[in-house]
């Protein structure tokens, strides 16, 4: 699984050579260390997610089938039933 590395000396390191006051520094570099682990993904978690969604895939082309052959013997049955009410065809 990847990882996601972040310097966070570097990047205080950064802003203190750029002028930004030490404690400003340190909660910029906190703070987008935190945002960082919970905001990016890895390649395991978009595999994880690859996974999931073609499970549901599998699972909605399954329930589409159902549904179609169903509908598709409903309609066959109407079909037979509405010829066997009126036989005969044309007056």
């Amino acid at each position: 699984m990847t990882t996601i590395t972040f310097d966070r000396l570097t990047y205080l390191e950064t802003l203190k050579a750029a002028g930004i006051p030490e404690a400003q520094a340190r909660a910029h570099a906190v703070a987008l260390d935190e945002a960082l682990r919970d905001s990016v993904a890895t390649r395991g978690d978009l595999e994880l997610l690859r996974v999931d969604v073609d499970r549901k895939l599998e699972a909605a082309k399954s329930e589409l089938i159902k549904w179609v052959v169903g509908v598709a013997f409903a309609q066959g049955a109407l079909i037979l039933t509405v010829l066997k009410l009126f036989p005969g065809g044309h007056p």
